[in-house]
């Protein structure tokens, strides 16, 4: 591709290219700074245009644009998709034969790649480095920057070696980006990469388009089926859970009810990791359930929800796994299930963890900003926007705005429950969990109560006034509050803290959440389950249209399939569903007007317009579908 020398030339490149007529939020200023040789550090959410601020500077500047990233299993979707779209890129890493490796060396050389890929842990060799040497690099863009620390789950030693690219490159710009990061991350990538001189540019972390829904957790993999079922249907999601073996379970169980799930995690070998992952990306409505080992890196923009099954252990992991939803800017789903028993899980894993006192006091502040927004009275985006340094107003589109939790006064069932604990530990130097603190306050005479004589404690049978669940929902709001303390001895047993008696002398009140079961469906959507009980089948992206352009978008919805499948890439490479609703609402009759179209670049203009506009055309002159679903859209 030729490259752009005028004043206008990133707008051109966007324009030409990538088919969009306008940058989003700090993408302009980013672009600029970088194109005139300056260092920079972007903190962008997912599915905020991060890669765009680097492809278009190294598309403008003389030279390859050079870009470490770990993510050697998606590096050739990634380069496919730019190929795509008329930009010259390459990759290099393990997954390639000596001959593939030679090939893309020597157009790196000959100036005929305006990319190149490159892992960490490559570029940490002399002969990367040499071979470095001989190239006119444009930039060094490090992506993922959040690797650098030591104390997130994404961590990867390689990059702690990344400040050579200063000390050996020392005119070429650098610039630094990762969705996954606090202002204490942001300092952390500044000092290990000597980023000190570099500009930072801080965007909104909002994604308005996705909902978050947090619910207690009674029944999860049936809470789970009837998210999947009501509301999404058909379309493409990522199922998180803490375990290998929860993973496989889960995977297993929505298989058995006809949703195509697949399992992702450490444990299986690199072979069915590499194959799901390539059905998840290439298929539409795969529904992936895996470990936090999955999706970093993932670029489907048809994601519809991300569900938890177990708490994650802080925001900003949390974060970053629920932004793998909507990326095309169509409306998602961030929905988790929590109970007590992930808040002692938790408790216990930063107790048993490796590293000293620091680091296990560290852990427990991420736990407790995730237990904050789990238990919150508030707007949950306006807390996430807030941990992340970011001041927003209500946001009329979670679970606490759409249905408002009520606060109700817990000082006297605190009393009882910690009451309960000090005399167990005062007259029997005993200490439990909360299932048998709970039976004693029910009056339940189990086989233990009875055994131990804890029915003749003077707390046994004073808490019928609240339910099981109520009480459960109790001890897991003083667990998040600090009022009480999980035990590291492995068992559960639940502890006093300091914050325990002010509330025992009646110094200091609980105010708890009422929990709310039923919760409010997303305003202005259809559900995916039609009145007479049918489930639905067709995409999110299909159920917003109206009639006669949801036709359009399934007819080029299939044909993106059949091309997709006869390249060999993922479908959103053709086209994204944002783009084929647009094209489905402006029924474009001519090339011009299919250009107009964001997402549609001259590249897939040429590859693609013919078909498209052939699709639309035979479309527009068949009758109107039948459409009897009184549901409003």
């Amino acid at each position: 591709m030729a490259r752009v020398s005028t004043p206008a030339a990133a707008l051109d490149v966007l324009r030409l290219t990538f088919g969009y007529d306008s940058f989003r939020g700090t993408q302009e200023q980013v672009i600029s700074h970088v194109v005139d040789g300056g260092d920079a550090l972007v903190l962008m959410p997912t599915g905020g245009g991060k890669s765009l601020c680097y492809q278009i500077p190294a598309m403008i500047r003389p030279g390859v644009g050079v870009v470490i990233s770990p993510l050697i299993a998606l590096m050739h979707d990634q380069v496919t998709a730019l190929d795509r779209l008329g930009v010259r890129a390459g990759f290099l890493n393990s997954s390639i034969s000596p001959d593939e490796r030679r090939a893309t060396e020597q157009a790196a050389v000959a100036g005929e790649l305006d990319l190149l890929y490159l892992a960490p842990e490559r570029l940490g060799t002399e002969w990367t480095q040499e071979f470095l040497d001989r190239l006119e690099v444009s930039l060094f863009a490090i992506d993922e920057a959040h690797c650098v620390s030591q104390w997130g789950h994404d961590f990867r030693p390689d990059y702690l070696r990344l400040s050579i690219l200063h000390d050996r490159w020392p005119t070429v710009p650098r610039i630094a980006l990762t969705a996954t990061a606090t202002p204490a991350t942001g300092r952390e990538i500044v000092e290990r990469l000597g980023l000190q001189n570099a500009r930072t540019f801080v965007a909104s972390f909002d994604r308005p388009n996705i909902q978050y829904r947090i619910e207690p957790k009674q029944q999860p993999l049936a809470q789970l089926l009837k998210l999947i079922r009501t509301e999404h249907a058909g379309d493409a999601g990522i199922v998180y859970c803490l375990s290998r073996k929860s993973v496989e379970k889960t995977a297993e169980a929505l298989s058995r009810e006809g949703i195509t799930a697949l399992p992702y995690h450490a444990g299986l070998p690199s072979a069915v990791r590499s194959a799901h992952q390539t059905r998840f990306l290439r298929e539409d409505g795969v529904v992936m359930v895996a470990t936090i080992a999955f999706g970093m890196g993932i670029d489907k923009p048809d994601v519809r929800f991300v569900a938890h099954l177990d708490l994650p252990k802080s925001i900003e992991g949390y974060y970053q796994e629920t932004g793998r939803a909507g990326r095309d800017g169509l409306p998602a789903t961030a929905w988790m299930a929590y109970g007590l028993a992930d808040v002692v899980q938790q408790r216990q894993m930063i107790e048993g963890s490796e590293g000293d006192a620091q680091h296990k006091r560290l852990l427990g502040q991420h736990l407790d900003a995730m237990l904050g927004l789990c238990e919150t009275l508030r707007c949950r985006r306006q807390l996430i926007l807030g941990h992340f340094g970011e001041a927003s107003e209500p946001c009329g589109n979670c679970d606490t705005c759409l249905n408002p939790p009520e606060a109700w006064d817990g000082t006297v069932p605190a009393q009882k429950l910690l009451s309960t604990i000090v005399r167990l530990k005062r007259e029997r130097n005993q200490q439990y969990g909360a299932g048998h603190l709970i039976d004693i306050l029910l009056g339940r005479r189990t086989e233990r109560v009875e055994r131990w004589g804890h029915d003749g404690l003077s707390t046994f049978g004073i808490g019928t006034d609240l339910t099981e669940l109520q009480w459960r929902a109790t001890v897991r709001q003083l667990l998040a509050n600090g009022v009480l303390a999980v035990s590291g001895d492995g068992h559960g047993t639940l502890n006093l803290t300091e914050a325990s008696w002010p509330v025992l002398r009646g110094d200091q009140q609980v105010q708890l959440r009422t929990e709310t079961l039923v919760r409010t469906q997303r305003s202005g959507r259809r559900t995916a389950t039609r009145p007479d009980g049918v489930p639905r089948t067709r995409s999110l992206a299909a159920d917003m249209l109206a009639a006669g352009d949801r036709e359009v978008f399934e007819l080029l919805r299939a044909w993106r399939a059949d091309t997709a499948r006869t390249a060999s890439v993922p479908a959103y490479v053709v086209f994204p569903d944002a783009t084929l609703t647009g094209i489905a609402q402006a029924r474009p009759s001519t090339l011009e007007e299919l250009m107009a179209v964001n997402g549609v670049g001259l590249k897939k203009l040429e590859q693609y317009g013919d078909d498209v506009l052939t699709i639309v055309a035979a479309a527009s002159e068949r009758p109107p579908e039948d459409d009897t679903d009184p549901s409003p859209v």
